[in-house]
């Protein structure tokens, strides 16, 4: 019997953005990703490969502006390309959890794909710029995982224990964030029906 592949398609067109791709759940970590942002689309690739999904992604935004509109829609397309290849949800882990080092950084990144958003980010008290073309902040990271969070309609919680350099900490963090949502959106064969006891995830 053929598996099911959970995957699919990315489409959003704004006066802001136009973006379009497509998301495999049970993939190989494959990724062809260009957002117009270099460094975001180094962690959405190491997101990819580390959660052994296939996205392809491509973002056209208005980065005369800012980042801003290109980084929030492309998360808003993400996650709600997961709720959608996820499903009804039946036979999933829902939970998952991973703490990577970088480095001098690690992160700890959890998950509960449970049909309820919330985002919690807790972290040494410093925000650095990287010292990267687009400038990449530690807070446009944040923003875009919150984001994702809120489409996804899952719970995130991303705890950061140490680093110096705001590269390391947001790779440690994408890294560990694609472990965990990998662990929670893996189909457990004793798991019949919906991992909730309401018989629902919405």
């Amino acid at each position: 019997m053929a598996k099911n592949i959970r995957s699919s398609a990315i489409k959003r067109k704004t006066t802001e953005t136009d973006i379009s791709g497509k998301l495999v759940i049970d993939g190989s970590g494959k990724a062809a990703i260009d957002t117009g942002i270099g460094f975001l689309d180094h962690m959405l690739t190491l997101f990819v490969f580390h959660g052994l999904f296939d996205l392809t992604l491509k973002v056209k935004g208005d980065l005369k502006v800012d980042k801003h509109h290109s980084n929030e829609d492309a998360a808003i397309c993400l996650g709600k390309a997961f709720k959608q290849a996820l499903g009804d949800c039946k036979g999933i882990k829902r939970y998952g959890s991973k703490e990577v080092p970088m480095d001098a950084a690690a992160a700890k990144v959890t998950v509960d794909v449970g049909g309820r958003y919330a985002f919690v980010w807790r972290m040494p008290s410093y925000n650095e710029t990287i010292p990267a073309p687009e400038n990449y902040t530690l807070e446009e990271g944040k923003d875009f995982l919150d984001t994702f969070a809120k489409n996804a309609a899952i719970n995130m919680h991303v705890d950061i224990y140490a680093g110096e350099d705001v590269h390391h900490v947001l790779e440690a963090v994408f890294k560990a964030f694609g472990i965990a949502l990998d662990e929670a959106t893996q189909v457990d064969a004793r798991r019949k029906g919906v991992p909730s006891t309401k018989g629902t995830i919405d």
